[in-house]
């Protein structure tokens, strides 16, 4: 780095759900070493708490006092560190403020955001900037969307290597999941819905997967939503999964960020594997249902606030430590080509995938931006992750947030070596 600051990382939100899950993460043994970080939130009663509960390993971090709408603050946070890492949803409620602060002092950013139509509006409002400063913004680094966007990029790779070509086509399909959910990922839902609810501009915007690629993108191939159908590629039913819509946007971001692009009629889309048969069929509906019925009671204010109010968790709970370790998610992605040639890999995570894994995204992401991306090679603006990050963030992933991303079978009909492994 050419510049001098006095942290590589500040973590703002420290002190949120997920935020003391990276927080206890960034203090563990298998960070990077000589990593300076300090961790910023709106109250310093909770970071001291948060600090001594992290035990004698924290003791000497410092803690920043920072409100998300509190410009001074904001402004002196993001001068001191190469990179913040915020935690701090919903980011269209609280996000604005730091973004601009970052675009124009030239300070890298990572988040966790899912939030399309608030991604949308920050790279119009501010991309300008940061492409003149040289800040780096990259969002989606939590589970939307790094397994994803990063598991399409390791494919991609493999076609290259084995075709010579990218795949035209990649679908991603949830083979198993589990864990809990978080009050903030609801508030963010719930805000969006609020949101839609009073613009029917972005009622339209919500329905078209290109809403967050770059102008002038030029991409019109049709994109897929999956409701339910049988995948002849994997022998089973499948039914939507609930991260498709941010998690599609993000990888046709990617195709328009990266030279050369996937493909120019590059076509993405995610689905949950439910099994063969009559019982898989049975439960792809019943998923597609409980999903349609969700989205339809989020979006009835009485309903909504009902739920809120007495069952849904709110903003600061979430799944237990005890949930979160028991939790793993495991993705299979297929790609093809138009010559018969295709390729399976399998992504996994090894904890609760909304938190427990998330956190160790994040930070891992954040550490990335500052050690291993160039700024001379990747220069100011909105970067997806697999647009921005090479293979030092394959390689922390895999060493130090238990991921794993492995090729299953790769068939090429046109060479002599075609290479097929059985699927597990």
């Amino acid at each position: 780095m050419m510049d001098n600051k006095e942290f590589d990382l500040i973590l703002f939100g420290a002190t949120s759900f997920v935020g003391k899950i990276l927080s206890e993460y960034l203090v563990g043994e298998h960070i990077e070493s000589n990593l300076s970080w300090a961790m910023a939130a709106r109250s310093r009663s909770k970071l001291n708490a948060l600090r001594e509960d992290l035990g004698p390993k924290a003791a000497g971090i410092p803690v920043i006092v920072a409100d998300s709408f509190d410009e001074e603050a904001l402004y002196a946070l993001c001068g001191r560190t190469h990179v913040v890492i915020s935690t701090v949803g919903p980011y269209a409620l609280y996000g604005d403020l730091l973004i601009k602060i970052c675009a124009e002092l030239g300070t890298d950013y990572c988040d966790l955001t899912g939030e399309a139509q608030w991604i949308r509006r920050i790279i119009a409002e501010h991309e300008t900037t940061a492409q003149a400063s040289g800040a780096r913004i990259v969002n989606c680094c939590g589970f939307d969307s790094i397994p994803s966007d990063l598991g399409v990029k390791f494919l991609q790779d493999l076609a290259q290597e084995h075709f010579g070509a990218y795949c035209k086509h990649v679908k991603m399909r949830v083979k198993g999941t589990k864990g809990g959910a978080s009050g903030g990922t609801i508030a963010s839902a719930i805000n969006l819905f609020q949101e839609a609810a009073k613009d029917s501009a972005l009622r339209q915007e919500l329905k078209d997967p290109y809403s967050i690629c770059p102008e002038g993108h030029h991409f019109k191939a049709r994109q897929k939503t999956i409701a339910v159908e049988y995948d002849e590629d994997f022998n089973s039913w499948t039914g939507p999964f609930l991260m498709a819509a941010i998690n599609q946007r993000v990888v046709l971001r990617t195709n328009a960020l990266l030279s050369p692009s996937y493909d120019a009629n590059f076509t993405y889309d995610e689905g949950t594997l439910t099994g063969d048969g009559r019982g898989g069929e049975k439960r792809a509906k019943r998923l597609s249902t409980v999903t349609r019925i969700g989205m339809i009671c989020l979006a009835l204010p009485p309903v909504r606030w009902l739920a809120t109010r007495f069952f849904l968790p709110k903003p600061g709970e979430g799944p237990s430590p005890e949930q979160q370790d028991k939790g793993f998610f495991d993705l299979r992605f297929f790609g093809s080509n138009d010559q018969g040639g295709n390729i399976i890999v399998k992504v996994t995570g090894d904890k609760d995938p909304g938190y427990g894994a998330t956190a160790k995204m994040l930070a891992q992401a954040g550490i990335s931006l500052c050690r291993d991306v160039d700024k001379g090679s990747f220069p100011g603006g909105f970067w997806t992750p697999a647009s921005i990050f090479g293979v030092r963030l394959f390689e922390r992933l895999q060493t130090h947030a238990g991921m794993t991303f492995e090729a299953l079978s790769v068939s090429n009909p046109r060479s002599p070596h075609n290479n097929v492994t059985d699927m597990d």
